[in-house]
């Protein structure tokens, strides 16, 4: 009985302790979803609208020791507006086991976008991150908590006057290691 608990021990020792097979690569290539809620306002000469929002995304990225490179496809919705965006990231993070706290900034365009049922031409887009990351113990899966804030300048133009999207949330962001 005792050799049968001696055997599944090590068996498990050796599964869980066993390095990844890209090991002595340098950098890790995932992808990953996201999902956020949060706030957006509408900044116009006479009035600024704000309402609530949500968005949804995918990404795929290079993590490195201390650099992250990411795509990322970013849905935007809110009761007055509805933003496609694909925008690239950058993110530097601190060099911990578990737990990794990191700043990003991220530029990219917008595109098939409504503002007040109007279809809008493609804008750019620019954003900021803070947040940290989860790194599970044996499983190739990381979890995200960030809070973003997006910036559309110029994103709607009526009766020649400019309006700007702010766009503030809380994101969760799940990543899988390959």
């Amino acid at each position: 009985m005792k050799l049968k608990y001696a055997i599944i021990l090590t068996i498990a020792t050796a599964i869980f302790t066993t390095p990844k097979a890209n090991a002595n690569i340098l950098f890790d290539i995932y992808a990953g979803a996201n999902i956020g809620a949060g706030g957006q306002t509408i900044f116009t000469e006479d009035e600024d609208i704000s309402k609530s929002a949500e968005s949804y995304g995918a990404v795929l990225g290079i993590d490195i020791p201390i650099l992250r490179f990411e795509l990322e496809y970013n849905y935007l919705d809110s009761e007055k507006a509805q933003f496609n965006m694909g925008m690239f990231n950058l993110y530097a993070k601190m060099p911990t086991t578990i737990i990794q706290p990191y700043i990003g900034v991220g530029a990219g365009t917008t595109f098939s976008s409504k503002i007040f049922e109007e279809d809008l031409n493609e804008s750019v887009a620019y954003q900021g991150m803070l947040g940290v990351t989860f790194g599970l113990p044996v499983i190739p899966i990381k979890l995200d908590a960030e809070a973003r804030a997006l910036y559309i300048p110029n994103v709607y133009e009526a009766n020649e006057t400019k309006s700007d999207l702010l766009n503030y949330d809380l994101r969760l962001k799940l990543r899988y290691i390959f």
